[in-house]
Protein backbone atom coordinates (compact mmCIF):
# COMPACT_ATOMS: atom_id res chain seq x y z
CA UNK A 1 0.00 0.00 0.00
CA UNK A 2 1.35 3.43 -0.91
CA UNK A 3 0.23 7.02 -0.79
CA UNK A 4 0.44 9.42 -3.67
CA UNK A 5 -0.69 12.89 -4.59
CA UNK A 6 -3.64 13.25 -6.96
CA UNK A 7 -5.16 16.36 -8.38
CA UNK A 8 -8.26 17.78 -6.71
CA UNK A 9 -11.50 17.76 -8.67
CA UNK A 10 -11.58 21.49 -9.44
CA UNK A 11 -8.39 23.25 -10.52
CA UNK A 12 -8.22 26.69 -12.17
CA UNK A 13 -6.54 26.19 -15.53
CA UNK A 14 -4.17 29.12 -15.11
CA UNK A 15 -2.86 27.76 -11.78
CA UNK A 16 -2.45 24.26 -13.19
CA UNK A 17 -0.42 25.53 -16.11
CA UNK A 18 1.97 27.37 -13.81
CA UNK A 19 2.41 24.42 -11.45
CA UNK A 20 3.13 22.00 -14.31
CA UNK A 21 6.34 23.81 -15.21
CA UNK A 22 8.32 20.99 -13.54
CA UNK A 23 6.39 17.74 -14.20
CA UNK A 24 7.93 14.32 -13.70
CA UNK A 25 6.71 10.74 -13.54
CA UNK A 26 5.50 9.71 -10.10
CA UNK A 27 6.27 6.33 -8.68
CA UNK A 28 5.38 3.94 -5.94
CA UNK A 29 7.68 1.78 -3.86
CA UNK A 30 6.78 -1.85 -4.44
CA UNK A 31 8.23 -4.41 -2.04
CA UNK A 32 9.90 -7.06 -4.18
CA UNK A 33 11.01 -9.26 -1.32
CA UNK A 34 13.19 -9.53 1.72
CA UNK A 35 15.03 -11.84 4.05
CA UNK A 36 15.41 -12.61 7.72
CA UNK A 37 18.85 -11.72 9.06
CA UNK A 38 20.20 -13.88 11.84
CA UNK A 39 21.11 -11.71 14.81
CA UNK A 40 19.54 -8.46 13.60
CA UNK A 41 19.75 -5.93 10.77
CA UNK A 42 21.10 -2.45 11.26
CA UNK A 43 23.28 -0.83 8.59
CA UNK A 44 23.85 -2.10 5.03
CA UNK A 45 26.25 -1.46 2.16
CA UNK A 46 26.02 -2.64 -1.46
CA UNK A 47 28.59 -3.75 -4.03
CA UNK A 48 27.26 -3.27 -7.56
CA UNK A 49 29.96 -5.50 -9.09
CA UNK A 50 29.00 -8.67 -7.16
CA UNK A 51 25.45 -7.60 -6.18
CA UNK A 52 26.39 -8.45 -2.60
CA UNK A 53 24.72 -6.67 0.31
CA UNK A 54 26.61 -6.44 3.61
CA UNK A 55 24.42 -6.16 6.71
CA UNK A 56 25.60 -5.44 10.26
CA UNK A 57 24.00 -7.32 13.15
CA UNK A 58 26.22 -6.19 16.01
CA UNK A 59 28.40 -9.29 16.31
CA UNK A 60 28.56 -10.21 12.62
CA UNK A 61 28.36 -8.90 9.08
CA UNK A 62 25.91 -10.99 7.07
CA UNK A 63 26.38 -11.13 3.30
CA UNK A 64 23.38 -11.54 0.99
CA UNK A 65 23.32 -11.58 -2.79
CA UNK A 66 20.75 -9.44 -4.61
CA UNK A 67 21.18 -10.75 -8.15
CA UNK A 68 17.49 -11.60 -7.91
CA UNK A 69 16.25 -8.71 -5.76
CA UNK A 70 12.95 -10.41 -4.94
CA UNK A 71 14.77 -13.28 -3.22
CA UNK A 72 17.95 -12.16 -1.45
CA UNK A 73 20.11 -15.20 -0.90
CA UNK A 74 22.44 -15.72 2.04
CA UNK A 75 26.11 -16.00 1.05
CA UNK A 76 28.20 -16.04 4.21
CA UNK A 77 28.82 -14.44 7.59
CA UNK A 78 31.81 -12.60 9.04
CA UNK A 79 32.06 -13.48 12.74
CA UNK A 80 33.49 -10.47 14.56
CA UNK A 81 33.44 -12.14 17.98
CA UNK A 82 36.50 -14.12 16.86
CA UNK A 83 39.54 -11.81 17.14
CA UNK A 84 41.42 -13.83 14.53
CA UNK A 85 38.89 -12.67 11.92
CA UNK A 86 39.82 -9.02 12.46
CA UNK A 87 43.54 -8.97 13.08
CA UNK A 88 43.40 -9.96 16.74
CA UNK A 89 41.11 -7.14 17.86
CA UNK A 90 38.70 -7.72 20.76
CA UNK A 91 35.43 -6.45 19.29
CA UNK A 92 32.57 -4.87 21.16
CA UNK A 93 30.42 -4.91 18.02
CA UNK A 94 30.21 -3.50 14.52
CA UNK A 95 28.31 -0.24 14.10
CA UNK A 96 28.55 0.59 10.42
CA UNK A 97 29.73 -0.61 7.01
CA UNK A 98 30.52 1.08 3.71
CA UNK A 99 31.66 -0.25 0.33
CA UNK A 100 33.75 1.32 -2.43
CA UNK A 101 35.93 0.01 -5.26
CA UNK A 102 36.22 -3.54 -3.98
CA UNK A 103 36.70 -2.63 -0.32
CA UNK A 104 34.27 -3.26 2.52
CA UNK A 105 35.00 -1.02 5.52
CA UNK A 106 33.56 -1.85 8.94
CA UNK A 107 33.54 0.46 11.99
CA UNK A 108 34.11 -1.75 15.04
CA UNK A 109 34.10 -0.57 18.65
CA UNK A 110 36.35 -1.99 21.36
CA UNK A 111 35.15 -4.44 23.98
CA UNK A 112 35.39 -1.49 26.40
CA UNK A 113 33.45 1.18 24.53
CA UNK A 114 35.61 4.06 25.76
CA UNK A 115 38.78 2.49 24.30
CA UNK A 116 39.89 3.17 20.75
CA UNK A 117 38.16 1.14 18.06
CA UNK A 118 39.19 0.02 14.59
CA UNK A 119 38.08 0.13 10.98
CA UNK A 120 38.58 -3.24 9.33
CA UNK A 121 38.90 -3.64 5.56
CA UNK A 122 37.57 -6.76 3.80
CA UNK A 123 37.41 -7.70 0.15
CA UNK A 124 34.12 -8.13 -1.75
CA UNK A 125 33.85 -11.75 -0.58
CA UNK A 126 34.26 -10.79 3.08
CA UNK A 127 37.90 -11.83 3.54
CA UNK A 128 39.80 -9.73 6.09
CA UNK A 129 42.60 -7.57 4.65
CA UNK A 130 43.82 -5.01 7.18
CA UNK A 131 42.72 -3.00 10.20
CA UNK A 132 43.28 0.63 11.20
CA UNK A 133 43.20 2.08 14.71
CA UNK A 134 40.74 4.96 15.06
CA UNK A 135 39.05 6.83 17.93
CA UNK A 136 36.69 5.67 20.64
CA UNK A 137 33.33 4.24 19.55
CA UNK A 138 33.58 4.45 15.76
CA UNK A 139 29.87 4.78 15.05
CA UNK A 140 29.76 5.35 11.31
CA UNK A 141 32.05 4.89 8.31
CA UNK A 142 31.76 6.18 4.75
CA UNK A 143 33.96 6.66 1.70
CA UNK A 144 34.61 9.81 -0.28
CA UNK A 145 32.93 9.66 -3.73
CA UNK A 146 36.19 8.65 -5.44
CA UNK A 147 36.90 5.96 -2.84
CA UNK A 148 40.31 7.42 -1.95
CA UNK A 149 39.47 8.04 1.71
CA UNK A 150 37.40 6.33 4.37
CA UNK A 151 35.96 8.65 7.01
CA UNK A 152 34.99 7.48 10.48
CA UNK A 153 32.78 9.26 13.05
CA UNK A 154 34.27 8.43 16.45
CA UNK A 155 31.47 9.25 18.86
CA UNK A 156 33.47 8.95 22.07
CA UNK A 157 30.54 8.36 24.42
CA UNK A 158 31.22 8.40 28.19
CA UNK A 159 30.78 5.39 30.42
CA UNK A 160 27.60 4.98 32.47
CA UNK A 161 29.13 6.59 35.56
CA UNK A 162 30.18 9.53 33.38
CA UNK A 163 33.67 9.55 34.85
CA UNK A 164 35.41 8.38 31.65
CA UNK A 165 34.62 10.53 28.63
CA UNK A 166 36.82 10.08 25.52
CA UNK A 167 37.20 12.85 23.00
CA UNK A 168 35.00 12.79 19.93
CA UNK A 169 36.81 12.83 16.59
CA UNK A 170 36.83 11.94 12.91
CA UNK A 171 39.45 9.57 11.49
CA UNK A 172 40.52 9.89 7.85
CA UNK A 173 42.01 6.75 6.33
CA UNK A 174 44.02 7.24 3.14
CA UNK A 175 43.21 4.05 1.27
CA UNK A 176 46.20 4.08 -1.09
CA UNK A 177 48.81 4.94 1.54
CA UNK A 178 47.26 3.04 4.43
CA UNK A 179 47.63 5.98 6.81
CA UNK A 180 45.23 7.35 9.41
CA UNK A 181 44.76 10.91 10.62
CA UNK A 182 42.40 11.32 13.59
CA UNK A 183 41.06 14.85 13.94
CA UNK A 184 39.59 16.23 17.15
CA UNK A 185 37.97 19.54 18.00
CA UNK A 186 40.85 21.26 19.81
CA UNK A 187 41.21 24.85 18.66
CA UNK A 188 38.15 24.66 16.39
CA UNK A 189 35.78 27.64 16.19
CA UNK A 190 32.62 26.42 17.90
CA UNK A 191 29.36 28.32 17.49
CA UNK A 192 28.44 29.70 20.96
CA UNK A 193 24.91 28.28 20.52
CA UNK A 194 26.31 24.72 20.37
CA UNK A 195 25.41 23.18 23.70
CA UNK A 196 28.39 21.84 25.64
CA UNK A 197 26.78 20.30 28.69
CA UNK A 198 28.35 17.08 29.91
CA UNK A 199 29.47 17.39 33.56
CA UNK A 200 33.10 18.50 33.67
CA UNK A 201 33.56 17.88 29.95
CA UNK A 202 35.76 19.92 27.67
CA UNK A 203 34.35 20.76 24.24
CA UNK A 204 36.67 18.13 22.79
CA UNK A 205 35.13 15.50 25.06
CA UNK A 206 31.57 16.73 24.81
CA UNK A 207 31.21 16.83 21.02
CA UNK A 208 30.12 13.38 19.82
CA UNK A 209 30.21 12.83 16.02
CA UNK A 210 27.33 10.62 14.88
CA UNK A 211 27.25 10.50 11.08
CA UNK A 212 29.22 11.78 8.08
CA UNK A 213 28.19 12.86 4.58
CA UNK A 214 30.65 14.04 1.92
CA UNK A 215 30.13 16.66 -0.76
CA UNK A 216 29.94 15.45 -4.35
CA UNK A 217 33.35 16.91 -5.20
CA UNK A 218 34.96 15.21 -2.19
CA UNK A 219 36.29 18.44 -0.73
CA UNK A 220 34.13 18.74 2.38
CA UNK A 221 32.68 16.38 4.95
CA UNK A 222 29.65 17.30 7.04
CA UNK A 223 29.43 15.67 10.45
CA UNK A 224 26.22 15.43 12.47
CA UNK A 225 26.98 15.88 16.17
CA UNK A 226 23.64 14.71 17.44
CA UNK A 227 23.50 15.26 21.20
CA UNK A 228 25.07 18.69 20.77
CA UNK A 229 22.58 19.69 18.04
CA UNK A 230 25.46 20.67 15.80
CA UNK A 231 27.01 20.22 12.37
CA UNK A 232 30.76 19.94 11.98
CA UNK A 233 32.28 21.14 8.70
CA UNK A 234 35.51 19.34 7.80
CA UNK A 235 37.85 20.48 5.02
CA UNK A 236 39.16 17.27 3.46
CA UNK A 237 42.02 19.00 1.63
CA UNK A 238 43.57 20.39 4.81
CA UNK A 239 41.99 17.71 7.04
CA UNK A 240 40.85 20.26 9.60
CA UNK A 241 37.49 21.30 11.00
CA UNK A 242 36.64 24.78 9.80
CA UNK A 243 33.54 25.19 11.99
CA UNK A 244 31.11 23.56 14.37
CA UNK A 245 27.74 25.12 13.67
CA UNK A 246 24.63 25.03 15.85
CA UNK A 247 21.61 23.75 13.92
CA UNK A 248 19.33 26.06 15.89
CA UNK A 249 15.87 25.32 17.18
CA UNK A 250 12.49 24.57 15.65
CA UNK A 251 9.68 26.82 16.85
CA UNK A 252 6.76 24.52 17.62
CA UNK A 253 4.51 27.47 18.38
CA UNK A 254 4.28 28.26 14.66
CA UNK A 255 1.49 26.92 12.47
CA UNK A 256 2.71 23.88 10.54
CA UNK A 257 5.27 22.99 13.22
CA UNK A 258 2.86 21.29 15.60
CA UNK A 259 3.17 17.84 17.14
CA UNK A 260 1.36 15.48 19.47
CA UNK A 261 3.03 15.97 22.86
CA UNK A 262 1.25 13.39 25.01
CA UNK A 263 0.69 9.66 25.10
CA UNK A 264 -2.10 10.21 27.61
CA UNK A 265 -4.37 12.61 25.72
CA UNK A 266 -6.76 9.95 24.48
CA UNK A 267 -5.79 9.99 20.82
CA UNK A 268 -4.23 11.99 18.01
CA UNK A 269 -3.78 15.63 18.99
CA UNK A 270 -1.37 17.49 16.70
CA UNK A 271 -1.17 21.15 17.68
CA UNK A 272 1.30 23.96 18.22
CA UNK A 273 3.06 24.28 21.58
CA UNK A 274 5.27 26.89 23.32
CA UNK A 275 8.29 24.63 22.82
CA UNK A 276 11.54 24.82 20.89
CA UNK A 277 12.79 21.57 19.35
CA UNK A 278 16.43 20.60 18.96
CA UNK A 279 16.92 19.17 15.46
CA UNK A 280 19.58 16.64 16.58
CA UNK A 281 19.86 14.63 13.35
CA UNK A 282 21.11 11.09 13.24
CA UNK A 283 21.74 10.21 9.57
CA UNK A 284 22.55 12.92 7.05
CA UNK A 285 23.18 12.98 3.29
CA UNK A 286 24.41 15.51 0.74
CA UNK A 287 23.50 16.45 -2.80
CA UNK A 288 24.36 19.21 -5.27
CA UNK A 289 22.11 21.73 -7.03
CA UNK A 290 23.63 24.23 -9.46
CA UNK A 291 27.06 23.67 -7.96
CA UNK A 292 25.89 24.23 -4.38
CA UNK A 293 26.01 21.52 -1.71
CA UNK A 294 23.01 20.85 0.51
CA UNK A 295 22.80 18.66 3.61
CA UNK A 296 19.66 16.60 4.25
CA UNK A 297 19.05 15.59 7.87
CA UNK A 298 16.80 13.04 9.59
CA UNK A 299 15.91 14.85 12.80
CA UNK A 300 15.65 11.98 15.27
CA UNK A 301 16.66 13.66 18.54
CA UNK A 302 18.63 12.11 21.37
CA UNK A 303 19.18 12.72 25.08
CA UNK A 304 22.05 11.90 27.40
CA UNK A 305 20.66 9.56 30.02
CA UNK A 306 23.33 7.86 32.13
CA UNK A 307 23.54 6.72 35.74
CA UNK A 308 26.12 9.43 36.38
CA UNK A 309 24.24 12.16 34.53
CA UNK A 310 20.83 12.54 32.92
CA UNK A 311 19.36 15.57 31.23
CA UNK A 312 15.87 14.10 30.70
CA UNK A 313 13.00 15.69 32.56
CA UNK A 314 9.29 15.78 31.84
CA UNK A 315 7.54 19.12 31.56
CA UNK A 316 5.37 18.35 34.59
CA UNK A 317 8.53 18.16 36.72
CA UNK A 318 9.91 21.52 35.60
CA UNK A 319 9.55 24.77 37.50
CA UNK A 320 8.13 27.01 34.79
CA UNK A 321 8.62 30.76 34.88
CA UNK A 322 5.21 32.35 35.66
CA UNK A 323 5.76 35.20 33.23
CA UNK A 324 6.86 33.00 30.32
CA UNK A 325 4.21 30.38 31.11
CA UNK A 326 1.28 32.00 32.94
CA UNK A 327 -0.83 28.90 32.23
CA UNK A 328 1.78 26.53 33.64
CA UNK A 329 -0.71 24.48 35.67
CA UNK A 330 -2.70 23.71 32.52
CA UNK A 331 0.37 23.04 30.38
CA UNK A 332 1.80 20.62 32.92
CA UNK A 333 -1.21 18.31 32.87
CA UNK A 334 -0.38 14.89 31.43
CA UNK A 335 -2.85 15.32 28.58
CA UNK A 336 -1.12 18.54 27.51
CA UNK A 337 2.66 19.01 27.82
CA UNK A 338 3.18 17.28 31.15
CA UNK A 339 4.43 14.00 29.70
CA UNK A 340 6.78 15.56 27.12
CA UNK A 341 10.44 14.73 27.65
CA UNK A 342 12.67 17.80 27.69
CA UNK A 343 16.23 18.75 28.55
CA UNK A 344 17.09 20.39 31.86
CA UNK A 345 20.34 21.77 30.41
CA UNK A 346 18.62 24.64 28.57
CA UNK A 347 15.82 27.08 29.23
CA UNK A 348 16.77 29.10 32.31
CA UNK A 349 17.59 32.17 30.27
CA UNK A 350 17.81 34.63 33.18
CA UNK A 351 19.55 32.34 35.67
CA UNK A 352 16.88 32.52 38.37
CA UNK A 353 16.36 28.77 38.67
CA UNK A 354 13.14 28.34 36.71
CA UNK A 355 12.52 27.47 33.05
CA UNK A 356 11.81 30.36 30.70
CA UNK A 357 11.82 28.22 27.55
CA UNK A 358 10.99 24.53 27.12
CA UNK A 359 13.25 22.52 24.78
CA UNK A 360 12.33 19.08 23.40
CA UNK A 361 14.34 16.41 21.55
CA UNK A 362 14.25 16.07 17.78
CA UNK A 363 12.18 17.98 15.26
CA UNK A 364 10.04 15.01 14.08
CA UNK A 365 10.92 15.98 10.51
CA UNK A 366 13.61 16.09 7.88
CA UNK A 367 15.45 19.28 7.01
CA UNK A 368 17.72 20.70 4.34
CA UNK A 369 20.66 22.93 5.27
CA UNK A 370 23.01 24.81 2.96
CA UNK A 371 26.78 24.29 2.91
CA UNK A 372 27.25 26.82 5.73
CA UNK A 373 24.75 25.05 7.98
CA UNK A 374 21.84 27.46 7.44
CA UNK A 375 18.33 26.00 7.36
CA UNK A 376 16.63 26.28 3.98
CA UNK A 377 13.74 23.82 4.47
CA UNK A 378 12.00 21.77 7.15
CA UNK A 379 9.10 19.38 6.63
CA UNK A 380 7.24 20.78 9.63
CA UNK A 381 4.59 18.44 11.02
CA UNK A 382 4.18 16.51 7.75
CA UNK A 383 5.13 13.10 9.10
CA UNK A 384 2.61 13.04 11.94
CA UNK A 385 -0.09 14.66 9.77
CA UNK A 386 0.34 12.12 6.95
CA UNK A 387 0.20 9.12 9.26
CA UNK A 388 -2.73 10.60 11.21
CA UNK A 389 -4.71 11.13 8.00
CA UNK A 390 -4.03 7.82 6.30
CA UNK A 391 -2.98 5.32 8.96
CA UNK A 392 -4.43 6.70 12.21
CA UNK A 393 -4.39 3.34 13.98
CA UNK A 394 -0.60 3.32 13.65
CA UNK A 395 -0.03 6.89 14.84
CA UNK A 396 3.17 7.25 16.90
CA UNK A 397 3.24 3.54 17.64
CA UNK A 398 6.29 1.89 19.15
CA UNK A 399 8.29 -0.60 17.08
CA UNK A 400 5.46 -1.52 14.73
CA UNK A 401 3.01 -2.50 17.47
CA UNK A 402 -0.51 -1.03 16.96
CA UNK A 403 -1.30 -1.92 20.57
CA UNK A 404 1.15 0.84 21.46
CA UNK A 405 -0.85 3.50 19.60
CA UNK A 406 0.25 7.06 20.53
CA UNK A 407 2.92 5.62 22.83
CA UNK A 408 5.80 7.67 21.37
CA UNK A 409 4.06 11.05 21.33
CA UNK A 410 5.70 12.17 24.58
CA UNK A 411 9.13 11.14 23.28
CA UNK A 412 10.13 11.85 19.69
CA UNK A 413 7.04 10.86 17.73
CA UNK A 414 7.68 8.81 14.55
CA UNK A 415 11.44 9.26 15.09
CA UNK A 416 13.03 9.86 11.67
CA UNK A 417 16.46 8.23 11.82
CA UNK A 418 17.80 7.13 8.44
CA UNK A 419 18.06 9.08 5.20
CA UNK A 420 19.43 8.40 1.75
CA UNK A 421 19.21 10.23 -1.57
CA UNK A 422 18.66 8.88 -5.07
CA UNK A 423 17.89 9.99 -8.60
CA UNK A 424 14.69 8.92 -10.34
CA UNK A 425 13.81 10.05 -13.88
CA UNK A 426 15.86 13.21 -13.50
CA UNK A 427 14.48 14.11 -10.08
CA UNK A 428 16.33 14.04 -6.75
CA UNK A 429 14.51 12.11 -4.06
CA UNK A 430 15.06 11.85 -0.31
CA UNK A 431 14.06 8.66 1.48
CA UNK A 432 13.56 9.04 5.24
CA UNK A 433 13.11 6.00 7.50
CA UNK A 434 10.86 6.32 10.55
CA UNK A 435 12.34 4.18 13.30
CA UNK A 436 9.30 4.02 15.58
CA UNK A 437 6.26 4.44 13.31
CA UNK A 438 7.92 2.38 10.62
CA UNK A 439 8.04 2.85 6.89
CA UNK A 440 9.74 5.30 4.55
CA UNK A 441 8.74 8.84 3.62
CA UNK A 442 9.74 9.97 0.13
CA UNK A 443 10.14 13.61 -0.92
CA UNK A 444 11.17 15.24 -4.18
CA UNK A 445 14.01 17.57 -3.12
CA UNK A 446 15.09 18.63 -6.61
CA UNK A 447 14.39 22.21 -5.50
CA UNK A 448 15.97 22.37 -2.01
CA UNK A 449 13.89 25.37 -0.97
CA UNK A 450 10.56 23.80 -1.98
CA UNK A 451 10.55 19.99 -1.61
CA UNK A 452 7.28 18.15 -2.07
CA UNK A 453 5.90 14.96 -0.56
CA UNK A 454 5.78 12.04 -3.00
CA UNK A 455 4.74 8.89 -1.18
CA UNK A 456 4.78 7.05 2.12
CA UNK A 457 5.56 3.35 2.12
CA UNK A 458 4.44 1.97 5.50
CA UNK A 459 5.82 -1.19 7.10
CA UNK A 460 3.78 -2.17 10.12
CA UNK A 461 4.08 -5.94 10.09
CA UNK A 462 6.96 -7.92 8.57
CA UNK A 463 9.53 -5.09 8.45
CA UNK A 464 9.73 -3.15 11.71
CA UNK A 465 11.95 -0.25 12.78
CA UNK A 466 14.00 0.82 9.72
CA UNK A 467 17.56 1.64 10.69
CA UNK A 468 19.59 1.89 7.48
CA UNK A 469 18.61 2.79 3.91
CA UNK A 470 20.55 2.19 0.70
CA UNK A 471 19.37 3.51 -2.67
CA UNK A 472 20.67 1.62 -5.71
CA UNK A 473 20.52 3.70 -8.87
CA UNK A 474 19.38 2.12 -12.13
CA UNK A 475 22.91 1.83 -13.52
CA UNK A 476 24.08 -0.13 -10.46
CA UNK A 477 20.96 -2.22 -9.99
CA UNK A 478 21.05 -5.99 -10.60
CA UNK A 479 17.66 -5.85 -12.37
CA UNK A 480 18.22 -2.54 -14.15
CA UNK A 481 15.62 -0.70 -12.06
CA UNK A 482 16.12 1.66 -9.11
CA UNK A 483 15.98 -0.17 -5.78
CA UNK A 484 15.71 0.86 -2.15
CA UNK A 485 17.10 -1.56 0.45
CA UNK A 486 15.96 -1.08 4.03
CA UNK A 487 17.50 -2.84 7.02
CA UNK A 488 14.98 -3.17 9.84
CA UNK A 489 16.36 -3.48 13.35
CA UNK A 490 13.37 -4.68 15.38
CA UNK A 491 12.19 -7.34 12.90
CA UNK A 492 15.78 -8.30 11.94
CA UNK A 493 14.91 -8.17 8.25
CA UNK A 494 16.09 -6.61 5.03
CA UNK A 495 13.46 -5.45 2.56
CA UNK A 496 13.99 -4.64 -1.11
CA UNK A 497 11.74 -2.13 -2.87
CA UNK A 498 11.58 -1.20 -6.53
CA UNK A 499 10.62 2.26 -7.74
CA UNK A 500 7.82 1.77 -10.25
CA UNK A 501 6.60 4.62 -12.46
CA UNK A 502 2.89 5.41 -12.40
CA UNK A 503 1.82 6.80 -15.79
CA UNK A 504 -0.57 9.70 -15.65
CA UNK A 505 0.62 11.09 -12.32
CA UNK A 506 3.16 13.77 -11.53
CA UNK A 507 6.13 13.80 -9.17
CA UNK A 508 7.78 16.86 -7.73
CA UNK A 509 5.22 19.60 -8.14
CA UNK A 510 6.53 22.73 -6.50
CA UNK A 511 5.57 22.95 -2.83
CA UNK A 512 3.46 26.02 -3.53
CA UNK A 513 1.76 24.15 -6.34
CA UNK A 514 0.58 21.35 -4.05
CA UNK A 515 -1.31 23.84 -1.92
CA UNK A 516 -2.72 25.84 -4.81
CA UNK A 517 -3.86 22.78 -6.70
CA UNK A 518 -5.83 21.36 -3.81
CA UNK A 519 -3.78 18.19 -4.10
CA UNK A 520 -4.93 15.41 -1.83
CA UNK A 521 -3.37 12.19 -0.62
CA UNK A 522 -5.05 8.91 -1.30
CA UNK A 523 -4.27 5.28 -0.68
CA UNK A 524 -3.58 2.94 -3.55
CA UNK A 525 -3.32 -0.79 -3.23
Amino acid sequence: MTLKYTLGAVVPAIVLAGAMAVPASAFSLNRLGGAQVEGGAEISAFDAETANLFVTTGDTIEIFNLTTPSTPTFVSSIDLTNPSNIGGFESGGVNSVAFSKGILAAAIEADTKQDDGIVAFFDAQGNFQIKFNVGALPDMVTFTPDGSKALVANEGEPNDDYDVDPEGSVSIIDVANGTVNTIGFGGVAIDPEVRIFGPGATPEQDLEPEYIAVSEDGSTAYVSIQENNALGILDLDTETFTAVKSLGFKDHSLKGNGFDASNEDGGINIQTHPVLGLYQPDAIATYTVNGETYVVTANEGDARDYDGFSEEERVKDLILDPTAYPNADELQQDENLGRLKTTNTLGDTDGDGDVDQIYSYGARSFSIFDAAGNLVFDSGDDFEQIIAADFPEFFNINDGDPEEFDDRSDDKGPEPEGVTIGMFDGRTLAFIGLERSGGVMVYDITNPTAPSFVTYEPSFSEDISPEGLVYINREDSPNGEPLLVVSNEESATISVYQAVPEPGTMLGLLGAGTALLGIKRKRSA
